[in-house]
């Protein structure tokens, strides 16, 4: 018998009051487990390089790999690797890693973090001589991208541009030209004096008390990165992590059966444009001219759990909602998106939440599916999630994924609540409770 949790009962500020709730709760005294926040990791080498809004707690990782591999579990497999989390700690706990991470810029960042083992040293003499390098390049008026003008005064942006130009000439592949180029990354909003904000959303009419100057910044940067690779030196590594750019409805480059552990936090159905979380980066790194780039170079290749993502897609809802893979929820799936198309036209910004809701599942149940393919018979998978009600509607995201888990072939589910949300309703939108937690699913 499977265990079921008991349900408890705008773009972008729906997804960023979401995102403000982890420091309301802990302001307010309601923060009983921060598993699923990043926070911690801002204090750990290596995790600390680039703060990336979807991540969640190293330490919490590392117990569960230790725990399950005194089980016998030995290969740990992330669909959603995001900044590197999983993978980093695979690889202290000696055990074999894989992850796919559809995210182009955010694969890049993971991959580059397990370049942790080349020599501090070497890194530090490459790096800093871009540095100087850069220093003595002359950078005249230019035309910048918009995003650009806003986030940064003119003396700024020439030293980061400097950068750039140094970084992107050097550039040859190779693991110390990667942490070279993450280091700049990883300045970028620290040299801001707008509001470059916790969450995604840049904020140029926002300012800070303080913004470093680049060349300091990239110094700085540059020393923490080396330290770090020195500290994380000291300890036993196992085998070497492997990042794999992918789809993780597909998990084409995952051997069937290789996993025995998959640990994961997949995208929420909170309308978190996982695709604008590195617009600011990319933009400067000329990846892209602007927001409206964003579906093309990114949105296509996520789950689709924002109304970025579906604007186009609003007449095939009900194509999604009787799609065979959502099969085991589309009686509620139907009657959740019934009440979210009703309730978007008393709203001012009609947003297609039922078409996202619609497409989300449709897309999570394709992942359950490659889950099934990619996990050896036995395998226990961890999915930290939490429950979502755009416009107020109530979608019980976990029990919902544990329906569809079943249904691709695993055999039970349960979910761990760690904490709950929406509680205050201090300028919320919505009063609904929410909850956030684990969903263990055995195969």
């Amino acid at each position: 018998m499977r265990k079921k949790a008991p349900v408890k009962g705008q773009a972008t500020l729906f997804a960023a009051l979401e995102a403000t709730e982890v420091s309301d709760a802990a302001t307010n005294g309601e923060m009983k487990d921060t598993t699923s926040t990043f926070t911690a990791n801002l204090s750990l080498p290596v995790h600390r390089w680039f703060r990336y809004s979807a991540g969640f707690s190293a330490v919490w990782v590392q117990e569960v790999i230790e725990r399950e591999k005194e089980k016998g579990r030995q290969r740990v497999f992330d669909p959603f690797a995001g900044s590197g989390t999983v993978l980093l700690e695979s690889e202290l706990c000696q055990v074999e890693g894989i992850g796919v991470e559809a995210h182009p810029f955010v694969a890049r960042i993971a991959q580059t973090k397990l370049h942790w083992r080349e020599s501090p040293d070497a890194f530090t003499t490459h790096a800093l001589s871009i540095l100087e390098e850069a220093k003595k390049e002359k950078i005249e008026r230019q035309e910048y991208p918009a995003l650009m003008g806003k986030c940064f005064p003119p003396e700024t942006l020439g030293r980061l541009e400097g950068l750039r130009r140094v970084v992107h000439r050097r550039a040859d592949g190779s693991p110390l030209s990667e942490l070279s180029w993450l280091v700049l990354g990883a300045i970028l909003r620290e040299c801001s004096p707008v509001g470059t904000a916790q969450w995604q959303y840049i904020l140029p009419n926002k300012t800070k008390v303080r913004a470093m100057d680049p060349f300091k910044a990239f110094e700085a940067k540059v020393t923490m990165f080396s330290t770090d690779m020195a500290e994380r030196q000291k300890r036993p590594a196992g085998p070497r992590a492997k990042l794999l750019v992918d789809d993780a409805r597909e998990c084409k480059s995952v051997p069937t059966g290789w996993a025995d552990l998959v640990v994961t936090s997949p995208p929420y159905a909170n309308n978190y444009d996982y695709a604008d979380a590195t617009r600011l980066e990319m933009t400067f790194f000329r990846e892209i001219e602007g927001w409206g780039c964003l579906q093309e170079a990114v949105r296509k290749h996520l789950v689709r759990s924002c109304t970025q993502h579906v604007a186009p897609l609003t007449k095939q809802t009900d194509s999604l909602i009787q799609a065979a893979a959502v099969a085991p929820i589309s009686r509620e799936l139907s009657e959740t998106c019934r009440k979210l198309a009703i309730e978007r036209e008393t709203h001012g910004g009609k947003k297609n939440y039922h078409t996202m809701i619609a497409a989300y599942f449709k897309d999570m149940a394709e992942v359950w599916l490659a889950l099934r393919r990619v996990a050896a018979k036995g395998a226990l998978v961890c999915f930290v999630v939490g429950d979502s009600a755009p416009y107020g509607v109530y979608v019980p995201v976990d029990r919902w994924l544990g329906e569809l888990a079943v249904a691709a072939g695993f055999k039970s589910y349960e979910f761990e609540k760690t904490r709950d949300r929406n509680l205050k309703w201090k300028n919320r939108k919505h009063r609904v409770p929410l909850h956030e937690g684990r969903l263990w699913v055995q195969g």
